[in-house]
């Protein structure tokens, strides 16, 4: 019939490999409140977070900032939130300056 060799059941588990290294979108608050490590650990964990900043800025970030960074991660302040990545995940800004 068919000289085709497909497995089927590899196939599924790599799907489902990729699509738990995902991670999720992880919204929330920055305001000094969440200690830093544990935006960290949920960067570590794959997650992407969008926190709406209720702050300075620069002084809120620092406890994870320069980690994120170093593992490779993303972050951008983008209209009163700051979009922060995991490694392999970039932020895409071609459309902002439309």
């Amino acid at each position: 019939m068919s000289d085709w060799d497909l497995d089927l059941r590899d196939a599924e588990e790599q799907m489902d490999e990729a699509f738990a290294a995902a991670g999720d979108v992880v919204l929330g608050v920055l305001d000094g409140t969440t200690d830093p490590d544990e935006w960290v650990r949920s960067i570590d964990y794959g997650n992407t977070l969008v926190l709406s900043v209720d702050g300075d800025l620069n002084e809120l970030a620092a406890g994870f900032a320069r980690e994120v960074k170093d593992m490779g991660g993303e972050l951008m302040h983008f209209r009163g939130f700051l979009v922060v990545t995991p490694p392999g995940v970039t932020i895409d800004t071609d459309r902002l300056s439309e």
